[in-house]
C-alpha cells in the first residue's frame, strides 16, 4: 500500500471513530504546534533583523567622517602669501624692554629691510638693519613653505648672536591675516609666542610679536613694526 493510501486509511479511521474524542485534541495540538513553529520563526527573523540593524548603525557611527569638498578647498595653496614683502621697505620698530614683567617701557628703532623670494618661491628671506637708542640691530627672517601642510615656518636670526633664535613659528594666512605660533623658554619659563601679520596693502604692512605665559589665554605685545614700501629707483 502506498503512503497516500495509508493517509487515506488513517483519515477514514478518524472520521468513523469521532466518539474517541481525539479529533478536537489532534486539531488543537497541530494548530498550537503550527503557531509555535511560526512564532519561533518570526521571533528568530525579528531578532536577526534587529541584530543586523544594530551592526549597520554601529558601522555608520564608527566610520570616520570624510572631508567635504568645501573643507578640501579650504586647504589652499599659500605659497605666494609672502609675495607682498618682496622689495625694499622702510621700517619703524617699537619694542617692549621687559616683556612679561608688567613694565610698559618701550624703545623705538628705524631702519630698512630688503626682501626676496628664494628656492623658486618655496621660501622667503628678508634682511633688516635698524638703529635706536640701545644700538644697532641686524637680523634676518627665513620663511619656508610646506606644500603638504599648507603652512609656513618662520625663523629669526640675530646678526649679533649668529644663530637661529629658537623653534620656528608655524602657521598660515586666513582672510588676509597671518598667525604663526611656537613654544619656547623665556627667563627660564615656557611660553607661547605669536606672530601676527595684518593691515597688508601693496605699500604697507603691520607686524606684531606677542608672548603668553598662561597657555594662550592672554597675550602681551612686545614687538611692533610698521613698514612702508620704498619706491624702486
Amino acid at each position: 500500500m502506498t503512503e497516500s493510501g495509508l493517509d487515506q486509511e488513517n483519515t477514514l479511521q478518524v472520521v468513523v471513530t469521532p466518539d474517541e474524542g481525539q479529533l478536537p485534541d489532534m486539531i488543537l495540538e497541530r494548530t498550537m504546534n503550527m503557531f509555535r513553529r511560526n512564532g519561533y520563526y518570526a521571533l528568530v527573523c525579528a531578532l536577526g533583523f534587529l541584530a543586523n540593524t544594530h551592526r549597520m548603525n554601529s558601522q555608520t557611527a564608527t566610520q570616520p567622517a570624510q572631508p567635504t569638498q568645501t573643507e578640501q578647498q579650504q586647504a589652499r595653496d599659500g605659497q605666494h602669501d609672502f609675495d607682498f614683502l618682496v622689495g625694499t621697505w622702510k621700517f619703524h620698530l617699537k619694542r617692549r624692554l621687559k616683556p612679561l614683567t608688567g613694565s610698559n617701557s618701550w624703545v623705538e628703532f628705524d631702519g630698512t629691510a630688503v626682501d626676496q623670494n628664494i628656492l623658486r618661491g618655496h621660501a622667503n628671506l628678508d634682511e633688516v638693519e635698524l638703529d635706536g637708542p640701545t644700538g644697532h640691530v641686524e637680523g634676518l627672517t627665513l620663511r619656508l613653505y610646506n606644500p603638504e601642510s599648507h603652512q609656513w615656518s618662520l625663523y629669526w636670526a640675530n646678526g649679533k648672536a649668529g644663530t637661529i633664535g629658537g623653534p620656528p613659528n608655524v602657521g598660515e594666512f586666513k582672510n588676509g591675516r597671518g598667525e604663526f605660533f611656537s613654544q619656547d623658554t623665556f627667563n627660564g619659563r615656557m611660553i607661547f609666542i605669536r606672530y601676527v601679520w595684518s593691515d597688508i596693502t601693496p605699500n604697507s604692512a603691520h607686524f606684531e610679536q606677542s608672548f603668553s605665559d598662561d597657555g594662550g589665554k592672554t597675550w602681551e605685545v612686545n614687538w611692533i613694526t610698521d613698514q612702508t614700501r620704498v619706491a624702486a629707483q
